[in-house]
Protein backbone atom coordinates (compact mmCIF):
# COMPACT_ATOMS: atom_id res chain seq x y z
CA UNK A 1 0.00 0.00 0.00
CA UNK A 2 2.76 2.51 1.08
CA UNK A 3 4.91 1.54 -2.05
CA UNK A 4 1.97 2.07 -4.36
CA UNK A 5 1.12 5.42 -3.10
CA UNK A 6 5.24 6.54 -3.05
CA UNK A 7 4.39 5.06 -6.54
CA UNK A 8 2.03 7.78 -7.53
CA UNK A 9 4.02 10.52 -5.57
CA UNK A 10 7.63 9.78 -7.40
CA UNK A 11 4.74 9.65 -11.26
CA UNK A 12 3.12 13.21 -10.31
CA UNK A 13 6.00 15.68 -11.24
CA UNK A 14 6.57 13.46 -14.73
CA UNK A 15 2.87 14.15 -15.53
CA UNK A 16 2.96 18.28 -14.43
CA UNK A 17 5.78 17.98 -16.39
CA UNK A 18 4.42 15.99 -19.79
CA UNK A 19 1.11 18.94 -18.92
CA UNK A 20 3.51 21.85 -19.27
CA UNK A 21 5.11 20.64 -22.97
CA UNK A 22 1.53 20.13 -24.28
CA UNK A 23 0.88 23.32 -22.82
CA UNK A 24 3.72 24.70 -24.64
CA UNK A 25 3.25 22.87 -28.20
CA UNK A 26 -0.12 24.03 -28.29
CA UNK A 27 1.08 27.43 -27.89
CA UNK A 28 3.07 27.03 -30.53
CA UNK A 29 0.52 25.99 -32.78
CA UNK A 30 1.84 22.39 -32.83
CA UNK A 31 -0.16 19.07 -31.45
CA UNK A 32 1.98 16.82 -29.07
CA UNK A 33 4.24 14.76 -30.51
CA UNK A 34 3.94 16.50 -34.17
CA UNK A 35 8.12 16.46 -34.90
CA UNK A 36 7.81 12.38 -34.71
CA UNK A 37 5.58 12.17 -37.40
CA UNK A 38 6.59 12.25 -41.38
CA UNK A 39 4.77 14.29 -43.42
CA UNK A 40 3.00 12.57 -45.59
CA UNK A 41 2.48 14.12 -49.49
CA UNK A 42 -0.77 15.30 -51.01
CA UNK A 43 -2.65 12.92 -53.48
CA UNK A 44 -1.88 15.78 -56.21
CA UNK A 45 1.99 15.43 -55.38
CA UNK A 46 1.90 12.04 -56.07
CA UNK A 47 0.32 11.95 -59.03
CA UNK A 48 2.49 14.59 -60.40
CA UNK A 49 5.70 12.83 -58.94
CA UNK A 50 4.20 9.47 -60.70
CA UNK A 51 3.96 11.63 -63.95
CA UNK A 52 6.82 12.93 -64.35
CA UNK A 53 8.62 9.59 -63.59
CA UNK A 54 6.49 8.20 -66.65
CA UNK A 55 7.27 11.25 -68.50
CA UNK A 56 10.94 10.45 -68.01
CA UNK A 57 10.53 6.47 -69.06
CA UNK A 58 8.82 7.11 -71.84
CA UNK A 59 11.26 9.78 -73.04
CA UNK A 60 14.75 7.01 -72.22
CA UNK A 61 12.51 4.41 -74.24
CA UNK A 62 11.45 6.11 -76.93
CA UNK A 63 14.98 7.54 -77.26
CA UNK A 64 17.00 5.15 -76.97
CA UNK A 65 15.29 1.71 -77.44
CA UNK A 66 12.25 1.87 -79.70
CA UNK A 67 9.38 4.47 -80.97
CA UNK A 68 5.92 3.89 -82.28
CA UNK A 69 4.88 4.97 -85.91
CA UNK A 70 1.67 4.97 -87.80
CA UNK A 71 1.79 4.54 -91.62
CA UNK A 72 -0.46 7.66 -93.09
CA UNK A 73 0.22 6.58 -96.80
CA UNK A 74 -0.24 3.48 -99.18
CA UNK A 75 3.67 3.48 -100.19
CA UNK A 76 3.95 0.25 -98.72
CA UNK A 77 0.85 -1.38 -99.56
CA UNK A 78 0.24 -4.33 -99.42
CA UNK A 79 3.04 -5.15 -97.01
CA UNK A 80 1.79 -2.24 -94.46
CA UNK A 81 -1.22 -0.77 -94.82
CA UNK A 82 -2.96 3.04 -93.98
CA UNK A 83 -3.69 3.08 -90.35
CA UNK A 84 -1.16 0.34 -89.34
CA UNK A 85 0.91 1.26 -86.17
CA UNK A 86 4.00 0.45 -86.23
CA UNK A 87 7.11 -1.04 -83.71
CA UNK A 88 10.73 0.44 -84.43
CA UNK A 89 13.03 -0.74 -83.19
CA UNK A 90 16.52 1.22 -82.15
CA UNK A 91 18.53 -1.52 -80.94
CA UNK A 92 18.86 -3.38 -83.80
CA UNK A 93 21.39 -0.96 -85.62
CA UNK A 94 22.52 0.89 -82.42
CA UNK A 95 20.94 3.95 -81.27
CA UNK A 96 21.67 7.46 -82.74
CA UNK A 97 21.97 9.99 -79.78
CA UNK A 98 20.47 13.34 -79.97
CA UNK A 99 21.05 15.71 -82.79
CA UNK A 100 19.11 18.94 -81.79
CA UNK A 101 18.19 20.57 -78.94
CA UNK A 102 14.61 21.42 -78.25
CA UNK A 103 11.58 19.25 -77.23
CA UNK A 104 11.43 15.83 -77.81
CA UNK A 105 8.91 14.31 -80.29
CA UNK A 106 7.75 18.02 -81.21
CA UNK A 107 9.16 20.32 -84.08
CA UNK A 108 10.43 22.72 -81.35
CA UNK A 109 14.30 23.63 -81.49
CA UNK A 110 16.73 25.53 -81.40
CA UNK A 111 17.40 26.22 -84.98
CA UNK A 112 21.18 26.44 -86.18
CA UNK A 113 22.41 24.54 -82.85
CA UNK A 114 23.51 20.61 -83.09
CA UNK A 115 25.27 18.64 -80.54
CA UNK A 116 28.14 15.83 -81.66
CA UNK A 117 26.36 13.12 -82.00
CA UNK A 118 27.13 8.94 -82.70
CA UNK A 119 25.18 5.98 -83.25
CA UNK A 120 25.44 3.40 -80.40
CA UNK A 121 26.71 -0.42 -81.31
CA UNK A 122 23.95 -2.32 -82.22
CA UNK A 123 23.40 -6.07 -82.73
CA UNK A 124 22.18 -6.33 -86.64
CA UNK A 125 23.41 -4.61 -89.52
CA UNK A 126 21.10 -3.16 -92.49
CA UNK A 127 19.87 -5.91 -94.73
CA UNK A 128 18.73 -5.69 -98.58
CA UNK A 129 15.11 -6.38 -97.97
CA UNK A 130 14.76 -4.72 -94.36
CA UNK A 131 11.59 -2.43 -93.90
CA UNK A 132 13.31 0.53 -91.88
CA UNK A 133 12.12 4.07 -90.84
CA UNK A 134 14.48 6.98 -91.22
CA UNK A 135 14.45 10.80 -91.77
CA UNK A 136 13.70 12.38 -94.83
CA UNK A 137 16.98 13.48 -96.26
CA UNK A 138 16.45 16.29 -98.76
CA UNK A 139 14.54 18.46 -95.84
CA UNK A 140 16.69 21.33 -94.87
CA UNK A 141 16.12 20.68 -90.62
CA UNK A 142 18.39 19.02 -88.46
CA UNK A 143 18.72 15.26 -89.02
CA UNK A 144 17.00 14.20 -86.33
CA UNK A 145 13.94 16.59 -86.60
CA UNK A 146 13.10 15.57 -90.49
CA UNK A 147 10.07 13.78 -91.31
CA UNK A 148 9.88 10.12 -90.91
CA UNK A 149 9.28 8.08 -93.92
CA UNK A 150 9.95 4.02 -94.11
CA UNK A 151 10.29 2.11 -96.84
CA UNK A 152 12.39 -1.28 -97.96
CA UNK A 153 15.91 -1.61 -98.39
CA UNK A 154 16.15 -2.30 -102.28
CA UNK A 155 20.61 -1.55 -102.76
CA UNK A 156 23.74 -1.81 -100.29
CA UNK A 157 26.19 0.08 -100.13
CA UNK A 158 29.07 -0.15 -103.03
CA UNK A 159 26.22 -1.95 -105.55
CA UNK A 160 25.59 -1.14 -108.56
CA UNK A 161 21.72 -0.68 -108.82
CA UNK A 162 19.60 -0.25 -112.22
CA UNK A 163 15.58 -0.87 -112.84
CA UNK A 164 15.04 -2.26 -116.50
CA UNK A 165 11.48 -2.84 -117.25
CA UNK A 166 10.58 -2.21 -113.76
CA UNK A 167 12.43 -5.16 -112.81
CA UNK A 168 15.30 -4.12 -110.22
CA UNK A 169 18.72 -5.72 -110.88
CA UNK A 170 21.52 -5.07 -108.04
CA UNK A 171 24.88 -5.71 -109.57
CA UNK A 172 23.24 -7.17 -113.07
CA UNK A 173 21.30 -9.61 -111.23
CA UNK A 174 17.19 -9.34 -111.30
CA UNK A 175 15.43 -9.14 -107.77
CA UNK A 176 12.57 -10.65 -107.85
CA UNK A 177 9.15 -8.91 -106.15
CA UNK A 178 8.05 -9.84 -102.67
CA UNK A 179 4.63 -11.16 -102.05
CA UNK A 180 3.14 -8.44 -100.96
CA UNK A 181 4.44 -5.91 -103.17
CA UNK A 182 2.54 -4.59 -105.91
CA UNK A 183 2.53 -2.76 -109.17
CA UNK A 184 0.73 -1.53 -112.47
CA UNK A 185 0.18 -4.63 -114.90
CA UNK A 186 -1.14 -4.43 -118.07
CA UNK A 187 -4.34 -7.24 -118.89
CA UNK A 188 -5.39 -7.98 -121.86
CA UNK A 189 -8.30 -10.12 -122.90
CA UNK A 190 -9.63 -12.28 -125.36
CA UNK A 191 -12.57 -10.42 -126.15
CA UNK A 192 -13.65 -6.59 -125.63
CA UNK A 193 -16.72 -7.71 -124.63
CA UNK A 194 -15.68 -9.06 -121.58
CA UNK A 195 -16.23 -7.39 -118.22
CA UNK A 196 -14.01 -7.93 -115.18
CA UNK A 197 -16.21 -6.74 -112.56
CA UNK A 198 -15.32 -5.26 -109.40
CA UNK A 199 -16.37 -7.79 -107.49
CA UNK A 200 -14.18 -10.27 -108.94
CA UNK A 201 -11.68 -8.68 -109.01
CA UNK A 202 -11.73 -7.56 -105.66
CA UNK A 203 -11.71 -11.64 -104.88
CA UNK A 204 -8.55 -11.58 -106.82
CA UNK A 205 -6.80 -9.17 -104.09
CA UNK A 206 -7.30 -6.03 -107.04
CA UNK A 207 -8.42 -3.20 -105.66
CA UNK A 208 -7.50 -0.37 -108.48
CA UNK A 209 -8.12 -1.06 -112.07
CA UNK A 210 -8.47 1.59 -114.68
CA UNK A 211 -9.82 1.11 -118.47
CA UNK A 212 -7.76 2.62 -121.47
CA UNK A 213 -8.58 3.56 -124.79
CA UNK A 214 -7.50 0.01 -126.19
CA UNK A 215 -10.73 -2.03 -125.24
CA UNK A 216 -8.95 -4.97 -124.92
CA UNK A 217 -6.69 -3.70 -122.27
CA UNK A 218 -7.24 -2.96 -118.24
CA UNK A 219 -4.48 -1.82 -116.14
CA UNK A 220 -5.04 -2.91 -112.54
CA UNK A 221 -2.32 -3.15 -109.31
CA UNK A 222 -1.74 -5.79 -108.27
CA UNK A 223 0.74 -8.34 -105.75
CA UNK A 224 2.54 -11.34 -108.35
CA UNK A 225 -0.07 -13.52 -106.97
CA UNK A 226 -2.80 -11.78 -107.73
CA UNK A 227 -1.96 -11.20 -111.46
CA UNK A 228 -1.03 -15.05 -111.54
CA UNK A 229 -4.62 -15.55 -110.78
CA UNK A 230 -5.52 -13.33 -113.52
CA UNK A 231 -3.51 -14.86 -116.18
CA UNK A 232 -5.10 -18.41 -115.37
CA UNK A 233 -8.74 -16.71 -116.05
CA UNK A 234 -9.92 -18.55 -119.49
CA UNK A 235 -11.00 -14.85 -121.24
CA UNK A 236 -7.58 -13.43 -120.16
CA UNK A 237 -5.06 -13.17 -123.23
CA UNK A 238 -2.00 -11.85 -121.15
CA UNK A 239 -0.80 -9.89 -118.47
CA UNK A 240 2.48 -7.62 -118.23
CA UNK A 241 4.23 -5.56 -116.36
CA UNK A 242 3.04 -1.71 -117.70
CA UNK A 243 6.18 0.19 -118.61
CA UNK A 244 5.88 3.64 -118.15
CA UNK A 245 7.27 5.43 -121.55
CA UNK A 246 10.45 7.68 -121.81
CA UNK A 247 8.15 10.83 -122.86
CA UNK A 248 6.05 10.12 -120.02
CA UNK A 249 7.85 13.47 -117.98
CA UNK A 250 9.85 11.81 -115.50
CA UNK A 251 12.85 13.02 -116.45
CA UNK A 252 13.32 16.19 -114.29
CA UNK A 253 11.92 14.87 -111.23
CA UNK A 254 14.38 12.19 -111.10
CA UNK A 255 17.33 11.62 -109.10
CA UNK A 256 19.64 13.16 -110.72
CA UNK A 257 17.62 14.68 -113.59
CA UNK A 258 17.76 15.17 -116.89
CA UNK A 259 19.11 11.72 -117.52
CA UNK A 260 16.00 10.19 -119.27
CA UNK A 261 15.42 8.03 -116.34
CA UNK A 262 12.14 7.34 -115.36
CA UNK A 263 10.73 4.94 -112.28
CA UNK A 264 10.71 2.19 -114.50
CA UNK A 265 13.90 2.17 -116.26
CA UNK A 266 16.28 3.82 -113.67
CA UNK A 267 20.14 4.07 -113.79
CA UNK A 268 22.31 2.15 -113.67
CA UNK A 269 24.15 3.68 -110.43
CA UNK A 270 26.32 3.06 -108.00
CA UNK A 271 25.55 3.32 -104.41
CA UNK A 272 27.96 5.52 -102.07
CA UNK A 273 29.61 3.03 -99.66
CA UNK A 274 32.35 4.45 -96.31
CA UNK A 275 35.94 4.67 -97.81
CA UNK A 276 35.09 4.24 -101.42
CA UNK A 277 36.77 6.85 -103.99
CA UNK A 278 35.15 7.64 -106.53
CA UNK A 279 36.16 9.79 -109.80
CA UNK A 280 35.15 13.61 -109.88
CA UNK A 281 33.56 14.13 -113.63
CA UNK A 282 30.87 15.58 -115.34
CA UNK A 283 28.68 12.71 -115.11
CA UNK A 284 29.57 11.20 -111.18
CA UNK A 285 28.91 14.90 -110.26
CA UNK A 286 25.27 15.54 -110.88
CA UNK A 287 25.12 12.02 -108.65
CA UNK A 288 27.20 12.85 -105.72
CA UNK A 289 27.63 16.93 -105.07
CA UNK A 290 24.26 17.02 -103.08
CA UNK A 291 25.84 14.03 -101.60
CA UNK A 292 29.08 15.74 -100.86
CA UNK A 293 27.33 19.14 -99.70
CA UNK A 294 24.29 17.82 -97.97
CA UNK A 295 25.34 14.51 -96.12
CA UNK A 296 28.58 14.49 -95.76
CA UNK A 297 29.01 18.51 -94.88
CA UNK A 298 31.85 19.70 -97.70
CA UNK A 299 31.75 22.66 -100.18
CA UNK A 300 31.44 21.06 -103.38
CA UNK A 301 31.90 23.32 -106.14
CA UNK A 302 32.30 22.84 -109.78
CA UNK A 303 34.28 25.63 -111.97
CA UNK A 304 33.99 27.20 -114.98
CA UNK A 305 36.87 25.48 -117.07
CA UNK A 306 35.39 21.88 -115.51
CA UNK A 307 37.64 21.47 -112.39
CA UNK A 308 36.16 20.66 -108.68
CA UNK A 309 37.16 21.78 -105.60
CA UNK A 310 35.88 20.07 -102.33
CA UNK A 311 36.21 22.74 -99.67
CA UNK A 312 37.95 24.90 -101.51
CA UNK A 313 40.63 22.54 -102.72
CA UNK A 314 40.98 21.29 -106.03
CA UNK A 315 40.51 17.59 -106.48
CA UNK A 316 39.39 14.72 -109.41
CA UNK A 317 38.20 11.94 -106.64
CA UNK A 318 36.36 12.11 -103.05
CA UNK A 319 35.92 9.30 -100.66
CA UNK A 320 32.81 8.96 -99.05
CA UNK A 321 32.66 9.13 -95.21
CA UNK A 322 29.81 7.16 -94.44
CA UNK A 323 27.34 4.04 -95.63
CA UNK A 324 23.91 5.06 -97.73
CA UNK A 325 21.42 2.83 -98.35
CA UNK A 326 18.90 3.13 -101.88
CA UNK A 327 14.93 2.28 -100.78
CA UNK A 328 11.89 1.73 -102.75
CA UNK A 329 7.96 1.24 -101.75
CA UNK A 330 6.77 -1.88 -101.76
CA UNK A 331 3.61 -0.30 -103.89
CA UNK A 332 6.25 0.65 -106.25
CA UNK A 333 4.52 2.79 -108.86
CA UNK A 334 2.75 4.75 -105.99
CA UNK A 335 5.80 5.70 -103.71
CA UNK A 336 7.96 8.53 -103.81
CA UNK A 337 11.83 7.25 -103.05
CA UNK A 338 15.38 6.77 -103.62
CA UNK A 339 14.50 7.08 -107.52
CA UNK A 340 12.90 10.23 -106.92
CA UNK A 341 15.49 11.92 -104.14
CA UNK A 342 18.68 9.86 -103.69
CA UNK A 343 20.14 8.09 -100.94
CA UNK A 344 19.45 7.52 -97.77
CA UNK A 345 22.47 8.15 -95.68
CA UNK A 346 23.30 5.82 -92.27
CA UNK A 347 22.75 8.84 -89.72
CA UNK A 348 19.37 9.19 -91.34
CA UNK A 349 18.38 5.75 -90.18
CA UNK A 350 16.04 6.26 -87.26
CA UNK A 351 15.80 1.47 -86.79
CA UNK A 352 14.25 -1.42 -88.41
CA UNK A 353 10.40 -1.97 -88.11
CA UNK A 354 9.88 -5.12 -86.24
CA UNK A 355 5.84 -5.56 -85.55
CA UNK A 356 2.16 -4.03 -86.43
CA UNK A 357 0.74 -3.51 -82.89
CA UNK A 358 -2.45 -1.92 -83.71
CA UNK A 359 -3.93 -1.00 -87.27
CA UNK A 360 -7.50 1.21 -87.67
CA UNK A 361 -9.32 0.81 -90.97
CA UNK A 362 -10.35 4.42 -91.49
CA UNK A 363 -13.25 3.47 -94.13
CA UNK A 364 -14.80 1.37 -91.91
CA UNK A 365 -13.76 2.92 -88.69
CA UNK A 366 -12.96 -0.48 -87.35
CA UNK A 367 -9.94 -2.23 -85.79
CA UNK A 368 -8.01 -4.70 -87.82
CA UNK A 369 -8.22 -7.33 -85.25
CA UNK A 370 -5.84 -9.44 -87.70
CA UNK A 371 -2.92 -7.53 -88.44
CA UNK A 372 -2.59 -6.85 -84.30
CA UNK A 373 0.87 -8.15 -83.36
CA UNK A 374 1.80 -8.87 -86.93
CA UNK A 375 5.50 -9.21 -87.25
CA UNK A 376 6.92 -7.10 -90.57
CA UNK A 377 8.68 -9.31 -93.53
Amino acid sequence: MDILQKSRKKDQPSAAKGKAGAASAARNGKPSGAGDQPRQKGKIREWGDALIFAIVVMLIVRTFIFDLFRIPTPSMEKSLLVGDYLFVSKLNYGTRTPISIGIPFTQIYMDGIEIPHTRLPGFADVKRGDAIVFNYPPENKPVDRKMHYIKRVVGMPGEILEVRDKTVLIDGVAQPLKATMQQYWNVYKKDENVVLSEERLRMLGITEASATRDPLLIRVVGTPDAVEDIRALPYIDRVEPYVAPADAGYSSLMYPAGRGYTPDNYGPITIPREGATIPLTAVTWAAYAPVIEKYEGHSAVQLADGTFQIDGVTSDTYTFEQDYFFVMGDNRDNSEDSRFWGFVPMDHIVGKAILVYFSWDAARKLPRIGRMFRLID
